[in-house]
């Protein structure tokens, strides 16, 4: 098997975190999420919560907020610290072997890198009814948490890439988790990168 990455990038309440484990379950390689925010806290010295927020979600709905967060004398500001610590735990990780890394900009951050760029979608109903599930909230306030989720992922990915968040062409392959059902999606996956490393 060759040393190819599977990055997944997904919208909110879409079910790409627990594909993307999935997927590395059935490849029997490692799945990276949380531990990249626990690295990344380690060498910066933040705590987790923190490294959460800032290191795949915009500080505000608006790409205008990077102009107003605070900046040193070299005008490097928190956020982009920790997109360049986040940067080098995701090269370091990819570097050891095959994995699956869950969102965080991997696919534009390996773009140099054998990659398999996933993007998992779904229908509003779905993804309602899923966040409802785990969240706990009315379908209002579920839809409200999805679209404002997604759009600070979207203007986050947009600041640091300076490509747009769940556009085709930035990816290998974007699939409709509602359309395949998870288990579907994720037997997908693991058929075309196996058809692309054996």
């Amino acid at each position: 098997m060759s040393n190819k990455v599977i990055t997944i990038s997904r919208e909110f309440g879409s079910g790409g975190k627990y594909i993307g484990i999935l997927v590395a379950k059935k490849l029997g390689i490692p799945c990276y999420d949380r531990d990249i925010i626990e690295k990344i806290a380690e060498e910066s010295g933040f705590v987790d919560d923190f490294i959460k927020r800032v290191s795949e979600y915009a500080p505000s709905k608006s790409i205008f907020a990077y102009s107003f967060i605070g900046r040193s004398s070299t005008g490097e500001s928190i956020e982009d610290k920790i997109f360049a610590i986040q940067k080098k735990v995701i090269r370091d990780l990819a570097k050891k072997g095959p994995c699956v890394i869950v969102g965080r900009s991997a696919d534009y951050i390996l773009e140099d890198m054998d990659t398999l760029d996933i993007f998992i979608y779904a229908n509003m109903s779905d993804k309602i009814k899923r966040t409802m599930n785990f969240k706990a909230q009315t379908e209002k306030e579920a839809e409200k948490l999805i679209k404002e989720t997604d759009k600070r992922r979207s203007i986050n990915y947009k600041y640091f890439t300076g490509k747009n968040w769940g556009e085709r062409q930035n990816y290998t392959l974007m699939l409709n988790s509602t359309e395949l059902g998870v288990e579907k999606t994720a037997d997908f996956i693991v058929n075309l990168y196996r058809l692309e490393t054996e």
